[in-house]
This record gives structure tokens, sequence and C-alpha cells, in this order.
């Protein structure tokens, strides 16, 4: 699988704090050997974000993505379920 990272989803990551930011690492590293690891809750959105699925991080921090097909995923929110979704 390849991942590729939108610009929004690294501006973001770099205003993590240290700890948030090594938890993400990990993370995308258990996504890379299995991206339905019942650790990372990934599931398919609707609404405004039809057409992407969300992992979590931790607790309430979710990065979210879409297939680009081939085996090829770009990854191009992540925040808060506040800030992504305004609830």
């Amino acid at each position: 699988m390849t991942i590729h990272f939108h610009k929004r989803f690294v501006k973001r990551s770099k205003k993590l704090s240290l700890k948030d930011y090594d938890l993400l690492q990990d993370k995308l590293v258990l996504f890379l050997h299995n991206p339905f690891n019942e650790i990372l809750r990934n599931h398919p959105l609707t609404g405004d974000y039809f057409g992407y699925r969300s992992i979590d991080i931790r607790g309430d921090l979710l990065a979210l993505y879409r297939e680009l097909g081939n085996a090829t995923v770009q990854f191009r929110y992540l925040g808060t379920h506040h800030e992504l979704y305004g609830t």
C-alpha cells in the first residue's frame, strides 16, 4: 500500500504535541500493516465526508483518508471530532 499525505494533513500534524505526533506515527505504521485492525476503528463516513474513511489516533483525534485506487490512499484531514464535524 502507498500512502500520500495532503498538505493540509501535514500542516495539521506539525501542530500536534510530541506525544500525539508519535502516536500518529504508530497508528500509521499499524495502518500500513493492517488498515482494518480493530485498534484503528476504521469506518466509512457519510454526509460532507462521503467517500472518506476515518481511523482513530487517540480518544477524540481522528485521521480521515480516501482510497485513490491501485492500493493507494491519501490522508487529507486530521483533527478532533469537533474540528472536523463541528459537533
